[in-house]
């Protein structure tokens, strides 16, 4: 995949896929803006790309914040003259819980980030990939936005959500080439994974190593990196006549 000239916004690049999506990107040759709100991870990131030819940038941003999203988005436009490629990586679990014990705070807050953060970084890019002619977005759901798991019900129907709203956009562009597509993640061996086991393991009282999910037919979870290569296939112009799909890349957790 060569992405040698093209300039990408990675949200949730601080870590986990996120972290994996903006080095593959930029060890393609892309330009990799870097958006979270960990400050000290992201100049790392950046400073772990020196080596690669395109440049990377980093914005600490809440992208549940419109004002702050604008603003990356219009720096952004300001230093490169363009955006190829928005990569909607960030995303927060919330609370295991179920429905009737889900507070309504925790339930907006996983919204915030997963449905309105992946909601305004689309807004706010679109118009200059559609002034373009060009552009690819990837937006994150998960094997939880296909089914309904339990003690999932903020998490689960957020990437219903985002499901929704990536086949929305899709349908009203892909004919002025803009695709914008999103993926389906089963267990991913991140801290997002490890913060997840603890809560079960306070719910339920029973303690869950990683081998023992419900991880489908690999009976493992994947790896961040093995996550990032689907995300930048379907951001690649290898994937040019895909639009408005959801790829399942689950290792076949969902067959069961």
């Amino acid at each position: 995949m060569n992405f040698e000239g093209k300039t990408a916004i990675v949200t949730g690049a601080s870590a986990g896929i996120g972290r994996a999506t903006a080095t593959m990107l930029a060890q393609n040759g892309c330009n990799v803006v870097l958006v979270d709100i960990d400050q000290k991870n992201l100049e790392a990131i950046c400073k772990e790309n020196e080596k690669c030819s395109g440049k990377s940038v980093f914005f600490e941003c809440d992208i549940s914040d419109e004002n702050a999203v604008n603003e990356v988005v219009k720096k952004t436009e300001m230093l490169f003259g363009k955006i190829d490629i928005l990569a909607n990586m960030a995303g927060i679990p919330g609370p295991s819980a179920r429905a009737e014990d889900y507070s309504f705070e925790d339930f907006k807050k996983v919204y915030s980030i997963n449905v309105f953060g992946t909601f305004l970084t689309m807004k706010y890019c679109l118009p200059i990939m559609q002034k373009n002619h060009k552009g690819a977005i990837v937006n994150t759901c998960s094997c939880s936005g296909m089914r309904g798991y339990q003690l999932e019900i903020g998490y689960g129907s957020s990437k219903f959500a985002v499901m929704g709203m990536t086949m929305n956009a899709a349908n009203e562009n892909g004919g002025n080439g803009v695709r914008i597509n999103c993926y389906a993640p089963g267990w991913v061996d991140t801290g997002m994974l490890d913060s997840i086991l603890d809560q079960y393991e306070k719910e339920t009282g029973v303690k869950t190593a990683k081998n023992e999910l419900r991880n489908g037919t690999m009976s493992r979870p994947s790896t961040p990196e093995e996550m990032a290569a689907v995300v930048c296939f379907l951001l690649s112009d290898e994937a040019s006549y895909v639009n408005g799909a959801n790829f399942v890349c689950d290792g076949g957790k969902t067959l069961g």
